[in-house]
């Protein structure tokens, strides 16, 4: 167990003093500023207790599905599309990815803008990237991103808030991928992702179109499979290793209407009694890259076409 590291314990450790001087010397930061900053930063033992066990590893699909596939959180994604139907639709005109896609990520990770975190997005990062050393290189990779994207769009690194990982706005962007995918939809040089749904709805879909989105490509495909051949391509894996005629030949029934050379993945979930056996897609596996998980990704899936049935 990490133990609870004072405000003035965490200002004075070697690793922070390596990290202000590495911003220092390869960011032109100012060092005594940033000693000034870091003395205001708390560690906290709740962000570690919660990054050790997230969902995603802790709980079976048919539990982990429950979370998201609720009423509440549908009807919420059709409030949201109706709220924001035309730039939905902009958005899906210029990056492809669908609108219910969007409405979906931003449903499961923040319920459309309800909870986008308590914690300093300063303290989540300095505690995660100078006490859990698990992740220490990931996490401080992403306080240097977070500092130079206030830097750049002129914010006080003490003020954005965010979840325990340092995940910010509607749409839950770590610093990197802000400073990368994070699109300004109004044109006003501003991407506020956490106040502004247009600039998060935009900031999604340019995310997974840059991650390889295919328009008007499949997504996922529930299955029927026979006999144990089917076990050959079950892979740790989320990248697609087989195409649809190979998993065909392992006594796999996938729809006709998919092509037969596409990528593909066998994608394996526990229900209450039985597995469940989904055809993973391209599309699919571009979800993952937002999180890396199956189980996420099935849930936006999912969440998506719930969401897309009430509209029609």
């Amino acid at each position: 167990m990490v133990s609870p590291i004072s405000i003035a314990k965490i200002a004075h450790t070697p690793e922070v003093d390596h990290f202000i001087e590495m911003m220092a010397t390869e960011h032109d930061f100012k060092s005594k500023k940033l000693t000034a900053l870091f003395q205001k930063v708390n560690t906290k033992q709740s962000i570690l207790k919660a990054i050790s066990r997230p969902a995603e590893k802790r709980m079976p699909w048919h539990k982990y599905r429950k979370i998201f596939l609720t009423k509440k959180r549908i009807a919420g994604g059709v409030k949201f599309w109706k709220k924001h139907k035309t730039v939905l639709k902009n958005v899906e005109e210029k990056y492809g990815v669908p609108w219910q896609i969007i409405v979906a990520i931003i449903g499961v990770e923040t319920q459309y803008g309800g909870n986008t975190g308590s914690f300093r997005v300063i303290d989540a990062l300095s505690t995660l990237a100078f006490s859990y050393p698990k992740r220490s290189t990931f996490f401080t990779k992403e306080l240097k991103h977070f500092l130079l994207l206030c830097r750049e769009e002129g914010m006080n690194p003490l003020k954005p808030k965010g979840s325990y990982a340092g995940a910010m706005g509607l749409p839950q962007f770590m610093p990197s991928s802000y400073r990368n995918y994070a699109a300004d939809y109004e044109n006003d040089n501003k991407r506020n992702i956490w106040t502004n749904p247009a600039d998060a709805i935009a900031s999604v879909g340019h995310y997974l179109l840059k991650y390889g989105w295919q328009k008007n490509e499949g997504i996922a495909y529930k299955l029927i499979v026979t006999g144990n051949d089917y076990t050959q391509a079950l892979f740790d894996d989320l990248k697609p290793q087989s195409t649809v005629a190979e998993l065909q030949a392992l006594n796999i029934i996938i729809p006709p209407n998919i092509p037969r050379q596409a990528p593909a993945k066998l994608l394996e979930y526990q229900q209450a009694s039985a597995p469940e056996f989904w055809l993973g897609l391209t599309n699919f596996y571009t979800i993952t890259r937002y999180n890396h998980s199956q189980m996420y990704a099935l849930a936006v899936y999912q969440l998506s076409e719930a969401i897309l049935a009430k509209t029609k």
